[in-house]
């Protein structure tokens, strides 16, 4: 080894410098005989064993030498003595000689003139200290040193190198994976100097360089993934190319690095191999993501480099094929009709690239867009746009593979990764013409995927958003009707896929601007259909401009789509729920088609279909006959048709049936006949008193109390002019209710019966009723000292009503029961109110 043949006395050195061939100029050749003269005791200090002295010695070595202004003619013929002692130096188990004798030994190297002359010596020794597998040298601090010095010999020094390179590219594979990062970075810059020094070289044995350098790409320090990306652009430009990709997925992950610098670096290197690399061609497709993906970076100063870069190796490719694009240089140049307008389009050259690269450029893409890193997905998705603007109409020969990526990429929970997307599916639709993109899409739409159905409706939207108007005109037809099938609009209820429905429709509406009228009633389909599947404020309240005038317009072809399946209409059936929309959002339109709303209600409400269904649809007329001017009854045509609502819709619907669900459909019935009643729709007694008396003995609280209200507002309506037959048996009915369990039931109850006395008639006969009437009084008599005041009060006001009926009955009836209640003071009160009206009736 080198320390084996160093000499260790003076004489051998003054002996090698008299033996030089080349003459040295008789001042230069006594002072270096006086230098070296000078350090023969030094040096033969080296070899002591005692660590202070040999400290001592290579510390004066270096004031003898370097600290002291020698001509560089002297420093050479000084070096030429003392390097094999310095390098035996190296191995000085005291740390400070190491680092003495490597500081010498950097000084010299960079002041002699003829430094390559130390190689044959330096060379091996450290390959020897620094190449090893196992670290030689334990001194981090003088690693790096060592690593400076070998850097200063590469500059040096450097095709002088060529015969050293497998010692240079061990020390290397070694230092770049060296734990301390410093020297890790030094051995990213030593191996970039000696690429660019021994290039005819370097290729042989750079391949051994790749591995060890992406074993540190990744590296916490982000200078030292800086000095890595560099030293691995050099390692590939002056190498064989064959490892780049074996270094581009590791450069890839480095475009989202959360450094600058390191993004930087990396569009650096990427924009350089695809410049000046000389197998290029052959990897356009792998290098053109790596740059075009920083052309979206967060950082203005990366953008800019990565277009710049872009832009010279688009110009650069489009002069090196002037014959082959000569052509389309000549039409080519104009951007196609509706290009965007917020975006530069790219060179002829750039765009070229993309285009003929894009076949694999697109599963690249399709890969990464689904990685399981968000960062991933997000730059992907952003280069997807990118490579779009670059594609344009090309685009259309990759079309279902881009959809089929866009469909799975918009179900992305990364809202980044989604809108990505949606922008490049915009530019689909800028570019592909409709007709091609719309035979595709509307087949996807029409047969969704089980897990993601909404995905296909998102990039209908998007695609059509990005649609030219001019061009998507004659379709709009077409897309409706897609949107408006029931397979389409009524499948599923999931909130995303109504939210990606009416996204559809809006897009549309946005389209057609107000010349919208051929696809009307498809997009009302829709809305309707929408609202009615959904429950979310964003959804429901969404509708077209001027409704009313639209109801009217399609108002018949509405009830028409409704009509076409009542006959499977259930409590499942979106079609209930459609037509509660229509008749509710209508407003007073509704009433101008009472007629084909009453063929619907007396098909679904028929006693034997669905009762939920029917309870449903009860309970919407009842709030619509409550306001029925402004609705059913807006154009006055409802008394035409209330007399067959009443008997062939309400009625049936009142009768008796066992069961919850049939129980609450009759209080939904009786709600109707409520509101009907209050509207002042005159009814058929004979037919509606039996059904709703018996309806007071209902379990329901509600239906007893609606039913109680509905009789008030019957006697209201027709009471004076019912039979005496009639009246004698409603009071009986009422009376059980003075019972009922709910105080609120018993109020109205006697509410009814004031009236009940109010709307006897001349032809009601006391005398022929006395027997109804006495038993009428003695119930309210009986009630009169009901433990509740309020009662009391309440009975008291109703048998006061009935009082001018027949006065001596109930003042008979009055005294007989006062003994005998509780507190007499209710029967005083009524007795002197009914002194006051036969005192008034015989002074008339």
């Amino acid at each position: 080894m080198a320390e084996s043949r160093c000499p260790d006395a003076a004489a051998a050195a003054l002996s090698l410098l008299s033996a030089r061939s080349a003459p040295v100029p008789m001042t230069e050749e006594h002072a270096s005989s006086e230098v070296l003269r000078g350090l023969t005791r030094h040096l033969n200090c080296l070899n002591e064993d005692n660590k202070a002295t040999r400290k001592r010695a290579i510390e004066q070595i270096k004031k003898e030498t370097i600290d002291k202004n020698l001509s560089s003619g002297v420093l050479q013929e000084v070096f030429t003595v003392l390097l094999k002692p310095l390098l035996k130096c190296l191995s000085d188990p005291m740390e400070k000689c190491r680092e003495t004798a490597i500081t010498i030994l950097l000084e010299f190297i960079r002041c002699v003139p003829r430094p390559e002359e130390s190689l044959p010596y330096l060379m091996p020794c450290l390959a020897q200290r620094f190449g090893e597998k196992d670290i030689v040298e334990s001194a981090e601090e003088l690693r790096l040193s060592a690593l400076e010095m070998l850097t200063l010999t590469v500059e040096v020094c450097g095709k002088h190198l060529a015969p050293y390179l497998n010692e240079m590219i061990n020390i290397l594979q070694r230092s770049i994976i060296d734990p301390f990062p410093d020297v890790k970075r030094e051995s990213c810059k030593c191996t970039i100097q000696f690429a660019k020094s021994v290039p005819e070289h370097f290729h042989m044995q750079a391949e051994s360089l790749v591995q060890p350098l992406m074993q540190t790409v990744s590296h916490q320090h982000s200078r030292v993934r800086v000095s890595v990306i560099e030293a691995t652009g050099a390692v590939i430009q002056y190498g064989t190319g064959k490892n780049l990709n074996d270094v581009a997925s590791h450069l890839a992950q480095r475009l989202f690095d959360d450094s600058p610098q390191v993004r930087k670096a990396v569009t650096v290197v990427v924009g350089d191999w695809l410049l000046h690399l000389r197998d290029r061609y052959s990897y356009f497709h792998t290098l053109i993501p790596l740059l075009l993906t920083n052309i979206s970076d967060d950082i203005p100063e990366i953008k800019l480099l990565a277009s710049d870069l872009w832009w010279q190796v688009g110009a650069q490719w489009e002069k090196e094929n002037e014959e082959d694009i000569k052509d389309k240089m000549d039409f080519l140049l104009t951007p196609p009709p509706f290009y965007p307008s917020e975006v530069t389009r790219p060179g002829l050259g750039c765009r070229e690239l993309v285009v003929r690269n894009l076949s694999r450029l697109v599963p690249a893409i399709t890969h990464d867009v689904t990685d399981w890193l968000v960062a991933t997905r997000v730059r992907t998705s952003q280069l997807l746009s990118v490579l779009l603007l670059h594609a344009e109409d090309h685009c259309t020969q990759h079309l279902q593979p881009l959809l089929a990526m866009l469909y799975r990429a918009c179900t992305d929970t990364e809202k980044d990764v989604v809108n990505n997307c949606l922008a490049a599916a915009k530019l689909l639709g800028t570019f592909v013409p409709p007709a091609v993109f719309l035979r595709l899409m509307l087949d996807h739409v029409t047969s969704p995927s089980a897990s993601h159905p909404w995905a296909h409706l998102m990039v209908l939207a998007a695609v059509l958003r990005g649609c030219p108007k001019p061009l998507l005109k004659p379709h709009l037809e077409e897309v409706a009707n897609t949107l408006a099938r029931q397979d389409v609009c009524q499948e599923y209820t999931q909130v995303v896929y109504l939210e990606q429905l009416l996204a559809c429709v809006e897009v549309l509406l946005d389209q057609c601007d107000s010349e919208c009228s051929c696809i009307s009633l498809q997009l009302l389909k829709i809305l309707v259909t929408i609202q009615s599947l959904s429950t979310e404020p964003q959804l429901t309240e969404k509708s077209l401009d001027s409704p009313e005038q639209l109801y009217r317009v399609h108002m018949e072809q509405l009830m028409g789509w409704l009509s076409a399946s009542i006959h499977s209409w259930s409590s499942y059936s979106p079609e209930r729920l459609q037509l509660h929309v229509i008749v509710t959002q209508s407003g007073p339109v509704i009433g101008e088609f009472v007629s084909h709303l009453m063929q619907i209600l007396l098909k679904c409400l028929q006693p034997e279909k669905d009762p939920e269904m029917k309870m449903s649809i009860l309970t919407m007329l009842a709030k619509l006959l409550l306001e029925a001017p402004k609705t059913l009854d807006s154009q006055g045509h409802f008394q035409e048709h209330s007399e067959r609502f009443l008997c062939d819709i309400l009625l049936p619907n009142l009768v008796w049936r066992a069961g919850r669900t049939a129980a609450a459909v009759r209080t939904a019935a009786i709600s109707c006949l409520l509101a009907l009643l209050h509207g002042g729709v005159l009814c058929v007694e004979e037919k509606l008193s039996p059904p709703l008396l018996s309806a007071l003995e209902e379990d329901s609280q509600m239906a007893r109390l609606l039913t109680c209200r509905s009789v008030s507002a019957m006697i209201k309506l027709v009471g004076p002019s019912l039979h005496p037959e009639a009246l004698n048996k409603i009071y009986p009915e009422l009376l059980k209710r003075l019972d009922d369990s709910s105080e609120e039931v018993r109020a109205v109850a006697l509410e009814a019966l004031g009236l009940w006395f109010s709307g006897l008639s001349k032809e009601y006969s006391p005398e022929l009723c006395a027997g109804h009437l006495q038993f009428i009084f003695q119930q309210l008599l009986l009630h009169l000292d009901d433990p509740d005041s309020a009662v009391q009060d309440q009975v008291l006001e109703v048998l006061k009503k009935g009082s001018p009926v027949h006065l001596s009955l109930l003042k008979t009836e009055t005294e007989a029961v006062r003994d005998k209640q509780r507190c007499p003071m209710y029967c005083d009160r009524l007795l002197e109110h009914i002194l006051s009206l036969t005192t008034q009736q015989s002074t008339e």
